[in-house]
């Protein structure tokens, strides 16, 4: 598997990976912000993602963005049921409603410049690429994934 590979250069270091959900572990279609109950798992990055958790050195986070508020409960029940390898505690949902409907990318970025930095690798794994810009943009210390890292 690729990231696995890709996260062996660091063995000696401890990861911190931020994963988004939408369109990485759960399938997004355009304009479909609500209704997480019925977002199809993506199975296969799930797994992976889950064989990385077991890892000594990798710590995983949920790192996703919700336009109403509503939905940080919405994407907690669907990680339970479909991803429970993701603490509760290590579950990063930010809701837009919160901050006068910022766009992901913004708060994104804020959260990882803000990030108190322990030494650790930061990595971000995500499948819009203007989430990935923004948060280059002020973070040069953090490694950006896409989505696609997930795939052999």
């Amino acid at each position: 598997m690729y990231l696995k590979s890709f996260l062996e250069q660091y063995n000696n270091k401890k990861i911190k990976i931020y994963v988004d959900m939408d369109g990485v572990i759960a399938d997004y279609i355009l304009g479909e912000a609500s209704n997480y109950d019925k977002k199809r798992p993506l199975l296969t990055s799930i797994s992976k993602l889950e064989e990385i958790s077991k890892m000594d050195n990798v710590e995983l986070y949920i790192f996703s963005a919700t336009r109403k508020s509503e939905g940080i409960e919405q994407k907690h029940i669907w990680l339970d049921e479909y991803a429970p390898f993701f603490k509760r505690e290590n579950r990063i949902i930010i809701s837009r409603e919160e901050n006068n409907f910022t766009k992901s990318s913004t708060l994104k970025a804020l959260y990882m410049n803000n990030l108190e930095r322990d030494g650790s690798i930061l990595i971000v794994i995500d499948d819009d690429p203007r989430n990935l810009k923004e948060i280059r943009e002020t973070n040069e210390d953090v490694v950006l994934l896409k989505d696609t890292a997930l795939i052999d």
